[in-house]
C-alpha cells in the first residue's frame, strides 16, 4: 500500500490566482459533466479516501495469516494485490488532482512532505521489531542488523534490488513506498507529455501498458534464459501509468454510468477466479496465462472499480465511501499500513502463532486491528498530518 493514494487535494487556504475551491459534492448534488476549463481544480473525489481503506484492510488480512490463519488464508493471500490497487490509485489522483503550471520542485516537496516523515519514524520503530544483533533462532522475520540495508531503506532505495533481505529490508512495508518515490521522480514528465491527451489518448495508454506489461511478463516465462528480470518500480509502472490513462480519460469528459455495486461485483469475480484458477488450473481455460499476467489482470480489475466509483462521485452519486468514518479510516490508512505488521509481529515474538486455523481466530484479527487503527489516528494527528502541513510549503 502507498501513500500517494491519499488525495492530494485539500482545500487551501489560499487559493492560487484563476483556481477555484476544491470542494466535495453533497450526496445527489448536480456536478459538471465537461470538461474543466484551463487552471480550475476539479471536485474531489472523496469516495476514493474510503475506498483505500478497504484495500488497506485487505492487506492486512493477508499479513494476519502470519499470526491468526484462517480457514481462508489460501484466498487471503491475494491481500497483496491491495499494492496493485494503490499503484493504480496514485496515477490516477496524482493526474487528477495535477495543475498546469505547478513547479517541478514544489510537487517534489509536496510528496517528500506527504510520505517521508512518518515513513522515517515508522522505519526507526520497525528496526527494533525486525533486528536483533543476535537473531534468535526459529523466527525468520528477524534479520542480522545491516547497517547498508537500513539506508537504502532510508533512502527508499532498496526497492530496486529483488534480493529479499534488501527488497523487504528495514520497514518491510517499506518497499511500496520506494517504487512509489520512483513514480513521483517521473510523473511530471509523464504529465507535461500526456497534457493534451483526450479520451482516446488516455484509454490508448491503458490498453498499451496492460500489453506491454502482458508480453513482457508471458516472455519472461518462455525466455526465462534470455529475459532479464525488471526491478519493482519498473514492473509496477504497468499499474501507475494505467491509472494516469484511466484519470486522462475522464479528465477530458468521459464518464460512463457504470453501477458501482457492479464494479465491486467484478472486481469480486475476477479475484475469485484468480485463486480458483490457480488452485484449479485444469479447470478454468487460460489460467497458466492468467496467472503468468496476474498482476496486469489485478491492474485491469482494479482500475474498473476505482474509474466506476470516482465517476460517480462526480456525476454527484451517493456513496457510502464518503461517509466521515469511511473517509478517516481512508485518511489513516497509510499510517496504519506502515504500523500494522510491526505491531503485528511484536506480538508474534511475544506470544507465537495464535493457535491452529480456525475461525476462533477471528478475535486476534478484531484485537489487531484495533489496536494498529488506534495507533494510526494518533500518528495521523500527531506526526503525519502536522508534519506534512509544515513541509509541504504554500500551495
Amino acid at each position: 500500500m502507498t501513500k500517494a493514494a491519499e488525495e492530494d487535494q485539500t482545500t487551501p487556504t489560499q487559493e492560487a490566482p484563476g483556481s477555484a475551491a476544491v470542494t466535495t459534492p453533497s450526496p445527489g448534488a448536480p456536478v459538471s459533466t465537461s470538461p474543466p476549463a484551463p487552471g480550475k481544480r476539479l471536485p474531489r473525489v472523496e469516495s476514493l479516501t474510503g475506498l483505500r481503506w478497504w484495500a488497506a484492510f485487505f492487506v492486512f488480512c493477508h499479513h494476519m495469516t502470519n499470526l491468526a490463519p484462517l480457514p481462508i488464508f489460501d484466498f487471503l493471500k491475494y491481500g497483496t494485490s491491495g499494492v496493485t490497487f494503490f499503484f493504480v490509485l496514485s496515477g490516477f489522483v496524482l493526474t487528477w488532482s495535477a495543475q498546469p503550471g505547478t513547479k517541478i520542485r514544489t510537487f517534489y516537496r509536496r510528496r517528500f512532505a506527504r510520505i517521508f516523515p512518518l515513513y522515517i519514524l515508522t522505519l526507526v520503530a520497525a528496526f527494533f521489531v525486525f533486528y536483533r544483533v543476535d537473531p534468535p533462532a526459529g523466527m525468520s522475520w528477524i534479520k542480522p542488523v545491516s547497517v547498508s540495508v537500513l539506508v537504502l531503506s532510508a533512502f527508499l532505495l532498496h526497492g530496486w534490488s529483488n534480493n529479499p533481505t534488501i527488497l523487504y529490508g528495514g520497514n518491510p512495508a517499506g518497499w511500496t513506498l520506494s517504487v512509489e518515490a520512483f513514480f513521483y521522480a517521473y510523473f511530471p514528465f509523464v504529465w507535461r507529455a500526456t497534457q493534451k491527451l483526450k479520451v482516446a489518448g488516455g484509454l490508448i495508454l491503458c490498453v498499451a501498458v496492460i500489453v506491454v506489461g502482458g508480453a513482457y511478463r508471458l516472455a519472461l516465462f518462455h525466455y526465462k534464459a534470455d529475459v532479464p528480470v525488471l526491478p519493482q518500480p519498473i514492473l509496477h509502472s504497468v499499474a501507475f501509468l494505467f491509472g494516469i490513462g484511466l484519470a486522462i480519460a475522464l479528465r477530458s469528459g468521459w464518464k460512463p454510468r457504470i453501477p458501482v455495486w457492479f464494479a465491486f461485483l467484478v472486481t469480486g469475480g475476477g479475484l475469485y477466479l484468480l485463486w480458483y484458477s490457480g488452485s484449479h488450473p485444469t479447470q478454468v481455460p487460460g489460467a497458466v496465462t492468467m496467472g503468468l499476467c496476474q498482476k496486469e489482470v489485478l491492474t485491469l480489475l482494479y482500475g474498473f472499480l476505482i474509474f466506476a466509483v470516482a465517476a460517480r462521485d462526480i456525476r454527484g452519486g451517493r456513496s457510502l465511501l464518503r461517509s466521515k468514518p469511511l473517509v478517516a479510516l481512508g485518511q489513516w490508512s497509510y499510517a496504519f499500513y506502515l504500523v500494522h505488521a510491526t505491531i503485528l509481529y511484536a506480538i508474534k515474538e511475544y506470544h507465537g502463532i495464535a493457535g491452529p486455523i480456525g475461525w476462533s481466530n477471528l478475535t486476534w484479527y478484531a484485537g489487531v486491528l484495533v489496536l494498529s487503527i488506534f495507533a494510526s489516528a494518533v500518528l495521523y494527528k500527531f506526526v503525519e498530518h502536522p508534519m506534512e502541513r509544515l513541509l509541504r510549503g504554500p500551495r
